[in-house]
């Protein structure tokens, strides 16, 4: 019974490596599945925005239900993304298919275990180094200026707001997921699997909804921030700082819970207001 346990992903590698071999193996394929990953996602957030206006059932579980989308916003936000894909991400994917070499595809699939064990210790990596990265350059004025200012426009973040950073912020980002694995010596599958999801829990901490099926409600004992929590945050940027789990901020002193009120123009916060000046 435990070898059935382990051996359970191996019909599936064994399918995509007798099938899709060449894509698998392309280095670019980590970066066309990371970027479908997430417009496929916005797109479906999107899509919920729209609607929201006028239909209740949607608009009940937005963090707030009296301030729509609007398609300027929507503009706005996606037109500084596709600017970051075309400038940031295309030459840096390029770069990676000319000088990477092929991924070596393994005949035996991860078990289940270190499956799923992998890519919970990417996270919990990849958690704390965005936790350092994002005190620091909340910390520093300088750095929030230059660098992480442009993705605190808005204070009730929806999905386009993810990526609406600035050149360095992604291309940190980018980074931490793409060495991670490579660190913690990750199979292939479980790297991408990593990828997926770190996607998914980005934009889901952006999406500006609270579904019961959300991570934060999934995941018991509040070890989960998740979009309540990063709303707070974008509304309190003191707050709040590590993109997934809670410990770092229940360690560091910077948590806190998030509450149904939003925040006049006299309460925006003072790292917004040194950037408008």
């Amino acid at each position: 019974e435990l070898d059935i346990i382990q051996r359970i992903l191996q019909p599936l590698w064994d399918y995509l490596h007798q099938n899709h071999h060449d894509l698998l193996r392309s280095p670019l394929f980590p970066v066309v599945l990371s970027v479908s990953t997430y417009f496929l996602l916005v797109g479906i957030y999107t899509m919920l925005d729209l609607l929201a206006p006028t239909w209740p059932s949607i608009n009940r579980y937005r963090l707030h239900p009296d301030k729509p989308v609007t398609w300027p916003n929507i503009w706005t936000t996606l037109g500084i993304t596709i600017y970051n894909h075309l400038f940031f991400i295309f030459p840096a994917a390029v770069a990676q298919w000319l000088w990477r070499p092929p991924t070596p595809l393994t005949r035996d699939a991860p078990s289940l275990w270190s499956f799923f064990l992998g890519i919970l210790g990417c996270m919990v990596v990849f958690d704390f180094q965005y936790y350092l990265w994002h005190l620091l350059h909340h910390r520093v004025p300088w750095l929030y200026r230059t660098f992480h200012a442009i993705h605190h426009q808005y204070n009730q973040p929806f999905s386009l707001v993810t990526q609406y950073l600035s050149g360095w912020e992604l291309f940190s980002v980018g980074f931490w997921a793409t060495v991670d694995p490579i660190l913690l010596n990750c199979h292939c599958l479980t790297t991408w699997g990593f990828m997926v999801f770190n996607v998914y829990v980005s934009t889901e901490d952006h999406c500006g909804y609270d579904f019961p099926w959300a991570m934060h409600n999934l995941v018991p004992f509040g070890l989960w921030g998740g979009a309540p929590k990063h709303d707070a945050h974008h509304q309190r940027p003191g707050t709040n700082y590590a993109p997934f789990f809670s410990h770092w901020d229940w360690l560091g002193g910077t948590n806190t819970m998030p509450t149904a009120s939003g925040f006049s123009a006299s309460d925006e916060p003072e790292e917004l207001k040194e950037k408008k000046d």
